[in-house]
């Protein structure tokens, strides 16, 4: 679950909606077909890492390119030079030639098309190595089987309930599946207090336990017995649609009694200790999983579930017969659902030869360097702190704000991603809510030409952000080779910056092989609706199969 849009600090609250009152406006997403000025930059190889990276037997002509120590050696030198020039030349130059210097740092964050053609082979090579027995355990990009089959045909109906655990906060909602694509949910998020999150795991299975049966009584349906449906967002080593083992706690959670054990079962027997309520947990899950339902319920091509939040991660619907580590005896059906877990892609050195030094100095800082490589170069957690490191050297070497920076502009974090949306939103040629960010960070006295140079700054962040993600979204609809796919789009950077949709869609079309569409549809609440949708299709399953 994106945690970005559930900052509750603490609080509790009740929602009741119905499905007519889920729309949610895309800021900006239809109809913003304007360039922007990285489109009119002409952009060199990125400089090389000189860390060779093989895929198979062959190396791609892009990465010898990007590897060779030629251009390594050459590529060194002229970062050297640039600096030297940047510090010498700014403090008298023109805007226009302090706009050059701005243009040429942020050459490295712009992705040729051979660059991104290169990722695709790799995150390729990458989902294949998850997927086989043999590579598995060393691949980066584990591509998890949920043992979900089947997706909704429309047709679901019924009361469901869904739990939705995936940080500081939990919901636990009761959704109603009517005819026509009609649903009524109601919801209500309640916190964890930091001493359960720290506590022992019996201690927060109670806790949620406790919070469903008063739910339940809440909402008229305590004598019930009702299927739910499971959103962990934590790592999780699935065993089954009700099986799953936790792999690590994350996000400030260290439940004791829990790590390699079964969590669906500690439920149960939270429940089971209770007594008081009926429920039946029919599916275990993850937040992008439940996109990939949500869509699918009104859209029956939706073979693809993205998240684009404050992390990133995809599934999608995978050949039996290429999950290798699919291990039902007595399973007839064709596809399974894979939770590529993609975030931790380019952790062995893979994205090395299209990352830069703002890269480096992000993963260095935080709380887990080395991992999850991918991720840290699309999401919102990352991408304005990478926009502020831009614009910290920028400063510093005397090209914006005439060198004068402040407080909050130096300090780590305080840089928000809500801030490069609000300033991608301006109309060209007006800075107002450039200036509004701008003031917030303490800079009142910046010129037009900063404000220009500060937009060109977030753009190219943003715009290289959309297309990692569309390399990895085309490598999928590449590999399931369908006529027609769509892809079930959740997260907080999705929604609210005004360009990203449209970068994917422009890219994606570049990326796919001919013959094939697609489109993106922005999922309603997967966490919430898609985990009940889970376990709608699995009782539906059960009656077919009890027949």
């Amino acid at each position: 679950m994106d945690q970005e849009q559930q900052q509750l600090n603490g609080a509790m609250r009740s929602v009741s909606i119905n499905s007519n009152g889920l729309a949610t406006k895309l800021n900006g997403h239809n109809g913003c077909k304007g360039t922007d000025e990285t489109d009119n930059v002409r952009v060199q190889p990125a400089a090389a890492s000189g860390v060779s990276f093989t895929i198979g037997s062959e190396t791609s002509k892009a990465t010898n390119a990007a590897n060779s120590a030629t251009a390594a050696t050459a590529a060194t030198a002229n970062a050297n030079a640039n600096a030297i020039q940047i510090q010498t030349s700014a403090a008298g130059a023109s805007a226009a030639e302090k706009k050059k210097m701005v243009h040429e740092l942020c050459q490295q964050l712009l992705l040729t098309d051979e660059q991104v053609q290169e990722l695709c082979y790799r995150i390729l090579h990458e989902v294949r190595r998850g997927l086989a027995k043999d590579t598995h355990a060393k691949a980066n990009v584990k591509c998890f089987v949920t043992y979900v089959q089947d997706l909704p045909n429309g047709n679901e109906r019924g009361k469901f309930l869904a739990l939705d655990l995936g940080g500081t906060n939990f919901r636990v909602l009761l959704i109603h599946l009517q005819e026509n694509n009609d649903f009524q949910m109601e919801s209500r998020i309640y916190a964890i207090p930091q001493h359960i999150m720290i506590g022992s795991g019996r201690q927060l299975f109670d806790h949620i336990a406790e919070c469903l049966s008063n739910f339940m009584a809440e909402h008229n349906v305590y004598s019930e017995r009702l299927p739910l449906g499971f959103t962990f967002s934590f790592p999780l080593r699935q065993l089954g649609l009700t099986k799953g083992l936790l792999e690590t706690w994350t996000k400030g959670f260290d439940c004791a009694g829990v790590v390699n054990e079964d969590v669906v079962q500690l439920l149960k027997d939270a429940i089971a200790r209770r007594g008081d309520v009926q429920i039946d947990v029919c599916a275990i899950l993850n937040d992008t999983t439940g996109t990939l339902m949500s869509c699918a319920w009104k859209n029956h091509n939706c073979k693809i579930g993205l998240i684009v939040g404050t992390g990133s991660n995809a599934c999608y619907v995978e050949k039996v017969e290429e999950a290798e580590l699919f291990d039902m005896a007595d399973n007839n059906k064709p596809h399974v659902l894979i939770n590529t877990e993609w975030g931790a892609f380019g952790d062995n050195g893979a994205l090395d030869f299209v990352r830069t030094e703002f890269d480096n100095d992000i993963d260095s800082h935080s709380i887990n360097p080395g991992k999850q490589t991918f991720e840290k170069m699309i999401s919102g957690m990352y991408m304005g702190e990478l926009v502020r490191l831009v614009l910290v050297k920028m400063t510093q070497n005397g090209v914006l704000f005439n060198g004068q920076g402040s407080e909050v502009l130096f300090t780590r974090g305080l840089f928000f991603t809500k801030y490069v949306s609000e300033i991608e939103a301006d109309e060209p040629g007006t800075y107002t809510n450039c200036r509004l960010v701008l003031e917030e960070l303490g800079l009142s006295n910046a010129t037009d030409g900063d404000c220009a140079n500060v937009r060109y700054i977030c753009e190219c962040v943003s715009k290289r952000a959309a297309h990692l993600v569309s390399a990895g979204i085309a490598t999928l609809i590449n590999k399931m080779d369908e006529p027609h796919v769509t892809v079930g789009v959740d997260g907080s950077v999705y929604r609210f910056h005004p360009k990203f949709h449209n970068l994917m869609v422009e890219k994606i079309s570049q990326l796919i092989k001919p013959g094939i569409t697609f489109d993106l549809m922005l999922s309603e609440d997967g966490s919430g609706r898609g985990a009940a949708l889970v376990a709608a299709v699995a009782c539906r399953e059960d009656i077919l199969n009890s027949k």
